[in-house]
């Protein structure tokens, strides 16, 4: 079961209790087709080791579990999934037995020290490492990097969806009390990532530390997308703000007048034919190890 306490210090800055796991499940299905494409790119196939970083509750690794699954032929296919949530953890290997997943197996531990980690340490190389919105959580995402790099085989490719430019978030109309105070939000929102040790704009450091890590970048891109009211994508980034305004106010962040003037003002935005959101743009990179 997936507790319902809020983060410690030390815990992924949204939580791991149900409002996030239900967050994360809507999340995947809205942006796995942006995942898959990247697989693809990086030939990904039936056979091979992937490893999925900070994986938390696992439906990328359900989906990767999938594509490498073995049959007729081809023989292995492996799926190992890490997390520091063990209630994340327990809720993707109890699923992947439900789904028969049986090669698709979640690790508790630390993705900075991935070599570390018992399951891990003196595994054999992975044909993928995969990590989508990790990076911009942890202190030393040159670590996962480079930890990532050592597991990975000789012509092994890394793929990384996460966030640069955060704060460039905005929304139409513009030139209101609303955007105004949507505007305040977002830089309150960068802060406070900033101040648990995230890096929102991670992907601008993510070539250099790819390149000190023996990996060598082979295309990064961005996928920015634009939500209107009515639309998934909007709810997505209303799922965001629901969970993740409260925990602002309580930080201090912001006021509690301003938490009830956001919600009065995303509410009147919803209902507008005329809005829409600019969502944070992901981007996508993806380095092969020499």
């Amino acid at each position: 079961m997936i507790g319902t306490s809020q983060a410690s210090p030390n815990e992924y800055v949204l939580g791991t209790g149900g409002d996030e796991l239900a967050r994360l499940a809507f999340q995947h299905r809205l942006w796995s087709d942006a995942a898959h494409e990247a697989w693809r790119a990086a030939c990904i196939g039936p056979g091979q080791r992937v490893l999925d970083i900070g994986c938390g509750p696992g439906f990328a690794s359900f989906d990767l579990g999938e594509l490498v699954r073995a049959g007729g032929l081809i023989s292995g296919g492996e799926v190992v999934s890490v997390d520091e949530s063990a209630g994340f953890i327990d809720h993707l290997n109890t699923q992947a037995n439900a789904r028969g997943l049986n090669h698709v197996k979640g690790l508790v531990g630390d993705v900075q020290a991935l070599t570390s980690i018992s399951g891990l340490r003196g595994s054999k190389p992975f044909d993928l490492a995969y990590a989508r919105w990790v990076l911009c959580f942890v202190p030393r995402p040159e670590q996962v990097v480079l930890e990532a790099s050592r597991l990975l085989k000789p012509g092994g490719r890394f793929i990384v969806h996460d966030y640069f430019n955060y704060s460039a978030m905005r929304i139409a109309p513009m030139g209101t009390a609303f955007s105004e105070l949507y505007t305040k939000v977002v830089r309150a929102t960068d802060a406070s990532w900033r101040e648990r040790g995230g890096d929102p704009d991670i992907v601008g450091r993510l070539p250099a530390m790819c390149h000190q890590a023996g990996l060598s970048v082979v295309s990064i891109r961005p996928i920015q997308r634009i939500a209107r009211p009515g639309e998934t994508m909007f709810h997505w980034v209303a799922t965001w703000w629901r969970n993740y305004v409260p925990k602002l106010a309580a930080m201090g962040k912001i006021t509690p007048e301003d938490q009830a003037a956001f919600f009065k003002g995303w509410d009147e935005l919803e209902r507008s034919p005329s809005a829409f959101v600019m969502c944070p743009c992901v981007y996508e990179l993806i380095a092969q190890k020499a």
